[in-house]
């Protein structure tokens, strides 16, 4: 199960009431730490852990404290320090150094769920906006409320990434995180090649939608992963980039014809990312076959796409391309992180 907010409250929704559930979330973080602020976790007293707040080190620890926190019924914040020899995240051989504030708070209908109702209907309708919890320990206090409000641009949102503020008046902490949708991208041509492109995306977590107006493509045997196949001819596709809220394209179905009814269909729609699979030779062609005015597309137009990684076959190919994808759509450079930190 793929680990984006939307997946783990997929799976906690339908079983809300029928079991305890506590809240973990990282309201604070200091140093190299492998999740930050605002991201979030689920314990149930069936022993279900959904999502991960560290690579894995300190989950069972946290899990105990969950415990607790069903038992009590009380929220309680932990700190584990990864940079203090007597800390038990140290001891753990953790390694990075960093050190992570957690609160745990108890799931139910007397709290309004902590929201996070309201933040899987938003999701399910990929819709964005703000979730506001207050930071609590020890206490019954809680309160937690979602504001959707449409985050058109995801980079932006991780830029923001997740702010507290102090409300002076009450004297109460709040974490603010911004609430994204996964990803949704569009995949023109179903054939061979795509299959690892669209069981990457799905593993990823992100909404693969699929167009190839051949019959012979895009079956549903061959993609069971993506979510939508669909049907009719390129015009069909403005309109579903609008509703579906579709954040990238990627033209691979090896037909100049139908790749340039394709682009023809997405030059005026606001995607975030838009790419060609071929050489460059390829992408004059499927241009000028558009008719359309490179300048005028709302957003520069990778072709050929992906990064250079050496990729030759369908899968590392795959990986190219959407690595590219998710460095647009998170506002990054796709540059080697040892050359950066």
């Amino acid at each position: 199960m793929s680990n984006h907010l939307s997946h783990l409250l997929a799976k906690w929704h339908p079983n809300r009431d029928n079991y305890s559930w506590v809240l973990a979330t990282i309201y604070d973080a200091k140093g190299p730490c492998y999740r930050k602020p605002g991201a979030m976790m689920l314990f149930s007293s069936q022993g279900e852990q959904l999502g991960m707040l560290s690579g894995g080190c300190l989950e069972s620890d946290i899990a105990i404290n969950a415990r607790k926190v069903m038992q009590s019924g009380k929220s309680i914040t932990v700190c584990y320090d990864g940079s203090d020899e007597d800390d038990l995240s140290f001891q753990l051989g953790i390694g990075c150094g960093g050190t992570l504030y957690i609160m745990l708070q108890c799931i139910n209908k007397e709290n309004d769920y902590l929201a996070l109702s309201q933040v899987h209907e938003a999701l399910k309708q990929q819709e964005s906006g703000y979730l506001y919890q207050t930071i609590v320990a020890n206490s019954f206090d809680e309160i937690a409320y979602f504001e959707a409000e449409q985050i058109t641009d995801i980079a932006a949102s991780a830029s923001i990434v997740n702010r507290a503020k102090e409300n002076w008046a009450n004297q109460e902490k709040w974490l603010v995180t911004p609430i994204v949708p996964q990803p949704h991208i569009l995949v023109v041509g179903g054939g061979i090649d795509a299959q690892p492109l669209v069981n990457i995306a799905h593993q990823l977590g992100w909404l693969v939608s699929l167009w190839d107006p051949r019959p012979a493509n895009a079956r549903q045997e061959h993609f069971s992963k993506a979510n939508y196949i669909i049907k009719g001819e390129a015009q069909v596709l403005t309109n579903f980039i609008e509703e579906k809220r579709v954040n990238a394209a990627i033209l691979m179905s090896h037909n100049v014809a139908i790749d340039a009814q394709a682009l023809k269909a997405l030059a005026t729609t606001n995607l975030q990312y838009l790419a060609l699979l071929g050489p460059k030779n390829r992408r004059e062609q499927v241009i000028n076959q558009a008719n359309i005015n490179e300048q005028a597309l709302p957003i520069a137009f990778a072709g050929p796409s992906g990064l250079d990684i050496g990729g030759t076959l369908p899968e590392s190919i795959a990986l190219s391309i959407l690595s590219e994808c998710h460095a647009s759509l998170f506002g990054r450079n796709a540059q080697s992180l040892s050359q950066v930190l």
